[in-house]
């Protein structure tokens, strides 16, 4: 095929996954569930596990081996400016919002699920070793493993908050800010679990996190001063932010990937060191990066959907699904409830927060394909996580609507001990009064 031929293609795949991803995220939406469970849905539907088993493999015929690098490059774009955004939005001020309550559920919604999924993989190496690779070492599996059962998605967390009217109340602002400062230690882990495995196997997992630890430093001791000087004595600098903030994302984005850590985390970084006017994100950056990266995101589910079959799996598999996602769900939901009721949340607010950390999203999907990049996982345990990740998100909606519920209910029962025997004395009376 030459480079016209994969040219052509190539837009029109662009254009049926676009379209595609619109049209069952809009679905999704309608069902009470957020848009990414669609347009996640329409990237397995377009891959082997649904379009590709038809007559004739339509999945291979639309997808050819040509152009996957080309699409494989666009998504990696999408994701290194949607994490621009994540860390653009990051305020260190909203994450001290759900103060005592926040910091409680975020350790034990992340500690608990995360030292569960490491020793879980410990303690079932049987059903854990057919699934890992050859040559990873137990450090970075482990490390992994932890991660990929804590994570909670921040970003689609917030947008379930907004879509249930959960904004601005305390259950809402619990989970939200427990959820970002979770993101923060979930990358920091997968960090480790990355050095010295995939592009850093070449150094120790030591040189890799100091050659990190070193750029870190450059970006907020001399990158994030110098911007702010700029941009606040320079009028045409000021004009040209989207520009510098992309160029920021992407540079940033090559420096780690050089390092060997991964794109991501340089998309993450940048949108952390990125000047805010007063603290708040520019509108004429945030804006446009998050439609740009709205647009191209459904390319990254795609290139998911194609790594991805449910079709493989067997019942080694199977058991497998059912252990990742029972200490998934538990290691979340039984945490996070315990920890905001001991922090002094009512059950119904307690049982909110639970079920909100339980999301897992964009932000899972994210992690799996940074370890499968990596060669820390195979394409089965892929797969496991993947589903993993679409049920416990798929969970969230329905166990909100369950929650509040079940509250209406019990304020509609709700009688105090104290009521009762006067409405009983008062009937008494009537009837007396009624003989007499």
């Amino acid at each position: 095929m030459d480079t016209e031929a994969i040219a052509t293609v190539a837009i029109g795949d662009v254009a049926l996954i676009v379209v595609a991803s619109r049209l069952l995220g809009a679905l999704a939406r309608s069902c009470g569930q957020p848009v990414v469970i669609g347009q996640i849905a329409a990237g397995i539907a377009l891959g082997p596990t649904l379009l590709g088993r038809l007559p004739g493999d339509p999945t291979d015929r639309l997808f050819p081996a040509e152009v996957l690098p080309f699409l494989t490059v666009l998504s990696q774009i999408a994701i290194v400016i949607f994490m621009f955004v994540v860390g653009y939005e990051m305020d260190a001020r909203q994450l001290r919002q759900g103060g005592r309550a926040a910091a409680t559920v975020a350790l034990c919604a992340f500690l608990v699920p995360a030292g569960i999924g490491a020793g879980t993989a410990g303690m079932f190496p049987g059903v854990f070793d057919e699934v890992r690779p050859e040559g990873v070492d137990g450090r970075s599996f482990w490390l992994f493993m932890a991660v990929a059962l804590s994570v909670t998605a921040l970003p689609v967390l917030a947008a379930i908050v907004r879509e249930r009217g959960l904004a601005g109340g305390v259950p809402g602002t619990v989970a939200t800010t427990a959820a970002g400062l979770m993101d923060v230690v979930a990358w920091l882990v997968l960090a480790a679990a990355l050095a010295g495995t995939g592009h850093a196997a070449r150094r120790p997992w030591q040189t890799s996190l100091a050659l990190l630890a070193v750029f870190v430093a450059l970006l907020f001791l001399v990158v994030r001063p110098l911007l702010a000087r700029w941009l606040r004595r320079s009028g045409v600098l000021r004009a040209h932010q989207l520009t510098l903030a992309l160029g920021l994302a992407l540079g940033s984005a090559w420096v780690t990937a050089e390092i060997g850590l991964h794109a991501v985390f340089g998309g993450l970084l940048a949108g952390i060191v990125m000047p805010r006017g007063d603290g708040v994100p520019d509108a004429d950056v945030l804006r446009p990066m998050e439609e740009s990266a709205g647009l191209l995101l459904p390319l990254f589910f795609v290139t998911t959907g194609l790594s991805f079959d449910v079709g493989t799996l067997d019942g080694h598999g199977g058991v497998l699904l059912v252990l990742v996602l029972t200490v998934a769900a538990l290691g979340k939901l039984l945490p996070g409830y315990g920890a905001a009721r001991v922090a002094g949340l009512d059950r119904h607010d307690a049982a909110l927060v639970a079920a909100l950390v339980n999301t897992r999203g964009l932000t899972e999907l994210i992690v799996l394909n940074v370890a499968l990049d990596a060669g820390i996982i195979g394409r089965e345990l892929f797969t496991v996580l993947v589903l993993m990740a679409l049920v416990t998100t798929f969970m969230t909606g329905p166990l909100i609507s369950l929650v509040n519920r079940q509250g209406r209910l019990a304020r509609r029962l709700r009688i105090t001990p104290v009521e009762v025997p006067r409405a009983t004395e008062d009937i008494s009376r009537s009837e007396a009064a009624e003989n007499s």
